[in-house]
């Protein structure tokens, strides 16, 4: 299973140095997680840069793969991690999603560099 962050997918919707490299995780619909911050986020961008038919679509690609909502449980571990880590918020979400999925966290955040169950993809 994968997680890819909201960076990874702006990457991908952008045609960016790396697109090819999320290009795997994100066309491998049935193992992919998506955590509901990534829906928002990417959704927010894409509107503000291209319009809301485009982060329309955009969604509509990334519910292809499971659909994960921010729970109690993945928000409480969350905060240990930020707590922890020092990490912000959407950073320590996204992370305790995969963990909690059981996933691998695919990302070109450097906050999450070298983090355990993370693969890191420096921008191009």
């Amino acid at each position: 299973m994968k997680v890819v962050d909201s960076s990874g997918w702006l990457e991908y919707f952008g045609d960016g140095p790396n697109a090819d490299l999320f290009a795997s995780a994100i066309e491998s619909v049935e193992e992919l997680v998506v955590p509901t911050l990534s829906l928002y986020e990417v959704f927010k961008r894409v509107l503000q840069q291209r319009g809301e038919g485009e982060a329309l679509q955009a969604v509509a690609v990334m519910m292809e793969g499971q659909v994960v909502e921010l729970t109690a449980e993945i928000a409480l571990e969350a905060a240990r991690l930020s707590v922890a880590e020092g990490l912000p918020m959407t950073d320590s979400v996204m992370l305790a999603t995969a963990r909690v999925c059981g996933a691998e966290l695919w990302t070109q955040n450097g906050d999450l560099e070298g983090k355990e169950g993370v693969r890191y993809i420096g921008k191009g």
